[in-house]
């Protein structure tokens, strides 16, 4: 059931990920503030984080992701509406609520991790993360095409896609909450050991504690976290990079599209990569994708082939990251607070990419697309020394 809702949840995303700029331009006028958008995504997802950490740590998994696709629904509606009254702020908050989407996404890996062992952990949350696939690829593709059904319409061509977002979300919250029984979270509280202080350790204060005390959980945090945003910041940006070099909207899509394969498709590897070696090695190969990416769509200019292949490769080490600190994250710390970090992991990561997101467009405006490269590539030399620092301890071995 995760990976039908992954499939209908990456759809809906998918289908707005490439227009979010281009809407904002068009409303407002001003490229310098395209970023403003799919950074209000961002930020809607890391705002959401922590009170469906809440939920599903009181409740269960399938409470908080019911809601989230709910809430993601009502986000794309809300930036339909923002677009027809050229409203700027009403399209930032339909695009902070559409951010719940992602959110659900985001979580869901996390519920494959529930009954698992660590020996699978890193395969169980590659498979609902791959199963993301099928709709993040295909979502830009018809993006085109989902607009032009509203020609004719008071509907504008380019926000229509938001509606058949809202339609996937709310289709993928009805199979969570009709089909997810039983609640993976709740049965693994069930057949785990019950310590003394069970109840007071799912506190999300309690999630935080458990960060801290983690050096492990500690990089585990910057490793989800910087390759988001880097990621984040640099394909945001890039629908803008490519139609000042003329692409349309199809040649975008296909772009986006290979990026999202690139993130998606080939998670399986990376999971088995990061149970197989370690999740300290399969880091250390997200930083050197990354790093590729960044190198290779920086200096791209109007090429729209090395951008393509830019991007795929920065999915590529996003997906690396995404899942070697998400299992090393779930490792770190002891189950009764594993909701509460991954609610907090969630939160850090996307509060840090909406800064990066909209830091993004400025950049763009004021110094091009290759700094704003650059720049992603410097944030995560930290990441590296740190993998490094953790890789060289005897109590890393097995990690």
């Amino acid at each position: 059931m995760l990976v039908v809702s992954q499939i209908l949840g990456g759809l809906g995303v998918a289908i707005g990920i490439a227009l979010a700029p281009m809407l904002a331009t068009e409303v407002t006028g001003s490229e310098a503030l395209s970023g403003l958008a799919p950074t209000a995504s961002v930020a809607g997802t890391a705002l959401l984080s922590l009170p469906l950490a809440a939920l599903m740590t009181s409740r269960g998994r399938r409470p908080g992701l019911v809601l989230a696709y709910l809430i993601g629904a009502l986000g794309g509606a809300l930036v339909v509406l923002g677009t027809m009254v050229r409203s700027f702020s009403l399209l930032l908050l339909g695009m902070a609520a559409f951010g719940a989407g992602s959110s659900a996404n985001l979580q869901a890996r996390f519920a494959a991790a529930d009954l698992v062992g660590p020996e699978r952990r890193g395969r169980a949350i590659s498979t609902v993360i791959w199963a993301t696939t099928i709709g993040s690829v295909v979502g830009p593709n018809i993006a085109a095409p989902a607009g032009r059904v509203f020609r004719g319409t008071p509907v504008p061509e380019r926000a229509g896609p938001y509606l058949w977002s809202a339609a996937a979300f709310l289709l993928a919250g009805v199979v969570v909450a009709v089909l997810l029984r039983p609640d993976p979270l709740l049965t693994a509280r069930a057949l785990a050991p019950q310590s003394p202080q069970g109840e007071r350790k799912r506190s999300l204060r309690a999630g935080v504690a458990a960060v801290r005390e983690s050096p492990m959980a500690k990089l585990a945090l910057v490793a989800v976290t910087v390759p988001h945003t880097a990621m984040v910041s640099i394909m945001v940006m890039t629908p803008v990079h490519l139609g000042g070099h003329g692409a349309d909207l199809q040649l975008i899509g296909l772009v986006i599209s290979g990026h999202i394969a690139g993130m998606y498709a080939f998670s399986p590897v990376m999971g088995w990569l990061a149970d197989r070696f370690g999740r300290l090695s399969v880091i250390g190969l997200a930083v050197g994708l990354l790093s590729t990416a960044a190198l290779l769509a920086g200096t791209a200019g109007p090429r729209h082939g090395q951008t393509a292949l830019g991007l795929f490769v920065l999915g590529l080490g996003w997906s690396a990251g995404m899942i070697a600190g998400s299992a090393l994250l779930t490792d770190s710390v002891p189950q009764e607070a594993r909701a509460a970090v991954q609610g907090l992991s969630d939160l850090t990561m996307n509060a840090a990419a909406g800064i990066g997101g909209a830091s993004a467009g400025v950049i763009v405006a004021q110094w091009g697309y290759g700094p704003l490269n650059a720049i992603g590539a410097a944030l995560l030399l930290p990441v590296a020394a740190l993998a490094l620092r953790r890789s060289m301890k005897p109590s890393a071995a097995g990690a």
